[in-house]
Order: C-alpha cells, then sequence, then structure tokens
C-alpha cells in the first residue's frame, strides 16, 4: 500500500473495531513505481514491488538500490566490500548520507573502520524483496542521520504464495543458489530464506568470494494487529583487487584486471535479531520495533603500494561492535485550526559498543604497527512530529520537525585521543502539495537534515600517525534543502515527475579511515534536476527511464578549486520488461553516467560509462523456468570508478600523481533455473 493510501485512511471507531461484524475495507494503491496521485510527500519519492524489483539483471545484490532513480552502484574494490554510491552530487563513498533499511534495521555503520555510513548489501536476498520505498531530501521527519541525500527502506515479504529453489552459474566462476518457502504455524506464517555463492571475477588474482546468508521471519496478526520476529545472518570472505594506476595499464605493465597487492581482501559477517509490533491504539496505530546486531569487519587494503619501499603500504581496518536500538511510532487523527489531519509522531534509539575499530599496518596480511586503535561508544536518540492535513481537497500540508542527540565516547590507543563528545541538532520540516488537478500534483518541500561523523574525529588531537595537532571535526553537519517538483498520471498507464532540487551542507569535514588522519573540505552546495517516466504499454509490459543532472561546488573560495571530485553530473537509465505468465519473458536495462571531475580544478575528467544488461527467460510451466543474463552486453573497457591521487609502484622513484581505476567487468553471461513448489 502506497504511503498515501496508509496516511489518509480514515481511522476505525472503537465499536468498528472491536466486532466481528465490521466490513473490512481494502485499499489499494498503484503497483508502478511512483505511485499514483496522493501517494507520496515530493516528486522525487517512489516505491518499487516485487513485480519491478523481481528479474532484474543484478551484477551484485546492491543494484537493486538503483531502482532509485539517479542513484549509481559501482564498485571499487572486491565484491564482498561494501558498494560505492553515487546520487545528487555525492560520491556517497559506501552510505553517507544516503539512509538504507531493510525491514526497519539500519544497515549504515557509524564511525566505521573503512568509511561513516558503511552499507553493506551483501546481506540481501533479492528475491526475498516484496518493496522498496525511497526518498531524497532531508524533507521527511522521520528520516535522521545519513539522509541528507535520500533513503531507502526495503522490505521483506511476509509470505510466499510458493515455496522455490533457484540455482545460477556462470562466467567467471559464478555459482549462487537460494531457496525459500513458508508455512504456517500457531497461527502465523513462518518464513525461511537461505542463500550461498562463489564467485572468482574476471580478476587475475581470482576473488574467491564465498558467501552464504539466511532469512528467518515469523509473523502474526493482520494489518491492524500484530507482530513479527525476524532473524538475518550473513557471511563473507574475499580476495580484492584494488584499483589501480592507470599508468601501468597504458604502459602495459599491468592488465586492466590485474592487481598491485596479491594479499588484499577481508572477511565480515552481521547477524541481526529484532522484533516488530503493531496494534490500534485511540484511533490511531502504534508501532514499536527492538533490533540487536552483531557486526564484524576485517579488511585489507593497499591504494598507495610501495610509498614505503620496506614494509609496503597495505593497511589493515578492523571493526567489532554490536548494536542495540529500537523506535516508537504512532500515527493518530488530529483535527487542528478546523481541519482534519493526521499526528505522526516518533522516538529512536540506537547504541553502537565498538570494541574495537583500529587501522592497523600490515604486510601479506600481518601487523607490524598499530596506527590507531579505539574502543568506542556512540549513542544516539531521536524525537519528531510531523502533522499533516487537507484543509481543502485540492491542498496538502505537512509540518515537523526532529530532534537528534548524540553521544560520542571515544577511548583510544593513544590517550590524547580519548574523550567524550556531545551534540544536539533540530531539523524543521515542510511540505505543500497542490491538486490533483486531473491526476496531477505539484510539490514544495523544504527542510534541514545533518550527517554525523566519525566519533573519533570528534575528540582527535594529534594525527596517530606523526603525532602532528590535528582539528576536530564537528559532530553533526547541518544539511538544508528545498525541491519543486510534479508528479502525473493524467495518461492511463503512464507516469511521469519532474523535480528541481537544491541542498547544501555546512561542511564535509570527515575521517580519512584508510589514513586515520583529519581531511577538511569546505561547505558545499548542489542543485539538479530530475525526470522519470514509468509506462505500461500493455499487459505484461513494463517501461521505465530516468534522467538526472546535478550541479556540484564548494560554497566557498577553495585553493584547489571548487568543483566537488566525484561529483556524477548526468546519470540516465532506462529499462524494459516483459512477462506474460508462461512462454518467453525477459528484458533489458540501459545505465549511463558522464564525465566528472575527479580534481578540484576540474582540470581531470573521468570517462563516462554505458552499461547494457539483458535477459531472457523461458517459463516451462508455473512451477519451472529457466533465464539466461548478460551483463554489460557491449563489452565496453569502462570504468566503475577513477580516483586522481598519488601512488608509487615498485621500481618507481617517487610518488606519481595520476588516475587510478577499477574496470566494469567485462561481457559476462549467467544461465539460471528456478523450480517452484
Amino acid at each position: 500500500m502506497g504511503v498515501g493510501a496508509l496516511l489518509w485512511a480514515p481511522a476505525l471507531s472503537a465499536d468498528e473495531r472491536a466486532g466481528p461484524s465490521v466490513e473490512q475495507v481494502v485499499v489499494i494503491a498503484s503497483r508502478v513505481a511512483g505511485g499514483a496521485a496522493g501517494d507520496f510527500e515530493s516528486a522525487s519519492a517512489g516505491q518499487a514491488f516485487d513485480d519491478e524489483l523481481q528479474d532484474r539483471q543484478l551484477l551484485r545484490p546492491g543494484e537493486l538500490l538503483e531502482v532509485v532513480p539517479g542513484l549509481v552502484v559501482t564498485q571499487h574494490s572486491g565484491d564482498g566490500k561494501a558498494n560505492q554510491y553515487f546520487l545528487r552530487g555525492f560520491n556517497l563513498d559506501h552510505g553517507t548520507d544516503f539512509a538504507t533499511s531493510i525491514d526497519g534495521l539500519p544497515v549504515n555503520m557509524p564511525t566505521h573502520a573503512h568509511g561513516q555510513g558503511y552499507t553493506d548489501l551483501n546481506i540481501l536476498i533479492p528475491e526475498l524483496v516484496e518493496s522498496l520505498e525511497y526518498r531524497k531530501g532531508p524533507y521527511y521527519a522521520d528520516q535522521g542521520d545519513f539522509s541528507a541525500a535520500g533513503a531507502a527502506d526495503l522490505r521483506y515479504r511476509r509470505r510466499l504464495d510458493h515455496g522455490f529453489a533457484h540455482v545460477w552459474a556462470g562466467d567467471d566462476g559464478y555459482r549462487r543458489g537460494v531457496a525459500a518457502f513458508s508455512t504456517g504455524l500457531a497461527a502465523g506464517e513462518l518464513l525461511l530464506g537461505l542463500q550461498a555463492g562463489y564467485e572468482d571475477g574476471p580478476w587475475v588474482l581470482p576473488e574467491g568470494y564465498r558467501k552464504v546468508g539466511g532469512l528467518l521471519k515469523y509473523s502474526h496478526g493482520d494489518d491492524w494487529t500484530g507482530y513479527s520476529i525476524e532473524g538475518m545472518g550473513y557471511d563473507g570472505r574475499w580476495r580484492a583487487t584494488d584499483q589501480i594506476p592507470l599508468r601501468a595499464v597504458a604502459n602495459g605493465s599491468l592488465s586492466r584486471f590485474a592487481s598491485v597487492d596479491p594479499t588484499d581482501g577481508g572477511l565480515s559477517h552481521r547477524y541481526s535479531l529484532s522484533v516488530d509490533g503493531w496494534t490500534g491504539l485511540g484511533g490511531g496505530l502504534l508501532r514499536a520495533n527492538i533490533y540487536a546486531i552483531d557486526y564484524f569487519l576485517d579488511l585489507f587494503s593497499n591504494f598507495t603500494y610501495f610509498e614505503d619501499t620496506v614494509h609496503g603500504d597495505q593497511f589493515e581496518q578492523y571493526d567489532r561492535r554490536h548494536v542495540y536500538g529500537g523506535s516508537l511510532k504512532w500515527q493518530q487523527p488530529l483535527a487542528l485550526l478546523g481541519a482534519s489531519g493526521t499526528l505522526n509522531a516518533g522516538l529512536q534509539v540506537r547504541d553502537d559498543q565498538i570494541a574495537p575499530v583500529g587501522l592497523y599496518d600490515t604486510t601479506d596480511r600481518v601487523r607490524w604497527k598499530t596506527v590507531s586503535e579505539s574502543r568506542v561508544a556512540e549513542t544516539s536518540c531521536a524525537a519528531y512530529v510531523s502533522w499533516s492535513a487537507q484543509p481543502v481537497p485540492w491542498l496538502r500540508t505537512e509540518v515537523g520537525a526532529r530532534i537528534d542527540s548524540f553521544r560520542f565516547d571515544v577511548d583510544a590507543s593513544r590517550a590524547i585521543n580519548s574523550g567524550v563528545a556531545q551534540s544536539t541538532i533540530a531539523s524543521p520540516k515542510a511540505t505543500l502539495v497542490v491538486g490533483p488537478w486531473i491526476e496531477t500534483e505539484a510539490f514544495l518541500n523544504a527542510g534541514r537534515g545533518f550527517h554525523s561523523n566519525d566519533g573519533r574525529g570528534t575528540t582527535i588531537t594529534v594525527d596517530p600517525n606523526d603525532v602532528s595537532p590535528v582539528a576536530k571535526v564537528s559532530p553533526l553537519v547541518r544539511a538544508a534543502g528545498g525541491e519543486v517538483g510534479v508528479r502525473t498520471t493524467a495518461i492511463p498507464g503512464l507516469q511521469l515527475a519532474a523535480s528541481l532540487w537544491t541542498l547544501t551542507l555546512d561542511s564535509e569535514l570527515t575521517l580519512d579511515n584508510d589514513a586515520s588522519r583529519i581531511v577538511p573540505s569546505g561547505a558545499t552546495r548542489r542543485h539538479g534536476v530530475e525526470l522519470q517516466a514509468r509506462v505500461r504499454p500493455a499487459d505484461g509490459v513494463f517501461i521505465d527511464a530516468d534522467l538526472a543532472w546535478t550541479h556540484a561546488r564548494f560554497s566557498e573560495f577553495q585553493p584547489a578549486g571548487q568543483y566537488l571530485p566525484n561529483a556524477l553530473e548526468q546519470v540516465a537509465s532506462a529499462g524494459l520488461k516483459f512477462d506474460r505468465g508462461i512462454g518467453w519473458f525477459g528484458g533489458a536495462r540501459v545505465r549511463y553516467f558522464g564525465a566528472a571531475p575527479i580534481t578540484q580544478d576540474d582540470a581531470v575528467r573521468s570517462r563516462p560509462s554505458l552499461q547494457v544488461s539483458a535477459d531472457v527467460g523461458y517459463r516451462f510451466s508455473n512451477a519451472l523456468s529457466a533465464t539466461l543474463d548478460a551483463y554489460n552486453l557491449l563489452n565496453r573497457a569502462d570504468y566503475d570508478v577513477e580516483y586522481y591521487y598519488a601512488s608509487r609502484l615498485r621500481g618507481e622513484a617517487s610518488l606519481v600523481n595520476g588516475i587510478h581505476i577499477h574496470p566494469t567487468e567485462p561481457c559476462s553471461v549467467r544461465a539460471s533455473l528456478n523450480y517452484r513448489f
């Protein structure tokens, strides 16, 4: 059900809820991504359901997020590492400024060994995802840390109509199997899903990526009263081909798919348990959840190679933590100033006990120096409230605010870098929606948001490498944004949306985990245009197309230049799917991102990338089908990422500035067999 359908559903009286004779009314919103008029609070928000999510050509599970228009998912290292994400002029690194959750559990990891807001979606089982809701910009009261650019919530199914077993085999040693089924249990529904996979990739050094994962979910009740208990698990290990210097590829000393340090790689796990409950209260709906997460990452990387001619430049980033949290939210009809409306209020709490998070210099994965090691307790709590109303049939409004409070308690191996930091931030939000007229709505959104910085940066005093003085970072960085847009479904079967947005950040100061030092950057401003189209020209046929253009700059003078490195300026995608039941089905997808600055003065720019993928399958019966997927169908020699920095290869006299790349994978094919039971 769309957000708007739930928000504007009339509340039931106590008498209506009490007796079994209540007439049940089911409201079903459009199941096309983007939703119908009245479903969302902004033109750039949307929702995709299983009919769009399933059977996408996914080279990696994190690419499911590319359902979000304008979002690009790539990789600059081994596939066991979190993806690289780009959206709205942000190089989001591994997740900063984009909040991601699965069934309400946060995926982003603050004060992380490798990157602030680290978002590893290798835990995902794409076949079990029922819906993905996305929202962009800091306009939503229930979204807090990491959501300045946007947020996405993926929802697993509660039950399956049929169990299934799905096996894959393909180029480069790719093997994967997934199986799931659901069954009634004690008046509820039990869902079990398991996956296992292996791949080497096209790399000269076989990746040897092994992963296993599972989902166990028990649901009881209905939309009005019920609960669910959910356990998720993931374990992976891999060797990594990190980015390599383009100069070595150009002179023939390295192939595009070679590595410099053959011992790079890592291992990671994430296990979680959550309980979600909901019930009617006072004519409204009360929902609560609690969760616990056990997380681990041990990552070995080498991006500069042999600046240290004795030991090499490999380093280890270690993160071991337990996360505890929960939320409480209440939705209640509330009339104010003569207008009927709905009150939404909530509390959110999270506690990360990180023991330890460390950076070590290593050679062939053997530690020879502790650069920094810290035990961090990071606690955040938030309260939010919003009131949405429809004073007249053609006008919807929503005003809200949230307040977030953070506490960082850092116990560092170098005592001078220990300490406690606290910060609180308030974020007002507002939305105005005019329409619908002829199934067309106009949107005006404004709000403030933020992202937290690495807790170690809030108490640091000296650089752990050389004990030189460094400045602390602000614990919380303010973001402010606005958007105007339009959404229309005036033409039957066709949905169009357009938005013009702007976003500023007070600072993009971060702790550089790769070198354990503070890297300052100034305030920034971004603005852009986004266009979306969704159409079903015939039964069983779905076409989508998206276009995004972004302008991103430092808002104050910077001696090195005003451009934001790796801020993608043009992103476009389009896809076609056809599936009419028994017989042939398939689709194709095109994704393009244009050249972008990779230095602040725009003197060096990345190459554009154009990727085409396609699949074709045959459904022999309702129970049995086979599919053939092809990736990088044009076999283009593009790059997933390009960076510009200094490195030194063995035999070079000194550091050399230049472009470093991680190539897109060449054309590859995967075949699958799917059996439903």
